[in-house]
């Protein structure tokens, strides 16, 4: 399997973990004193970072820092925008569809030649 895709499928799995690590609680211990979801939330991000470490490493073995950057903020918003509707109940925006073609033309810029 290429570099660049194992290092895009470690980093999917470790936004997802980012992703509830940061905005679940929100929803799901919104009651809570806020201690409890930032113990909650360190703990879902430690198993982030045990993907997000091996991804960055695998993929700096041919892709450069800014790549990876950019690869992951792609990343990012395919997590988020799904992430948003789906579990946060958030309306689908057109804004959504604006910073993904903002960040297309980041992958072009960094990724060209």
């Amino acid at each position: 399997m290429p570099i660049w895709v194992q290092t895009a499928l470690l980093l999917s799995l470790s936004n997802i973990f980012m992703t509830f690590a940061w905005y679940g609680h929100l929803r799901t211990l919104n009651s809570k004193p806020w201690a409890v979801a930032a113990l909650l939330s360190w703990g879902i991000a430690l198993f982030e970072y045990l993907i997000m470490v091996p991804a960055n490493r695998i993929g700096y073995t041919e892709l450069n820092v800014g790549q990876l950057k950019i690869m992951q903020e792609v990343i990012t918003l395919m997590v988020f925008v799904p992430f948003s509707v789906l579990f946060m109940h958030q309306p689908l925006k057109l804004d959504y569809l604006w910073a993904g073609l903002c960040l297309l033309g980041a992958v072009y810029f960094i990724f060209r030649g």
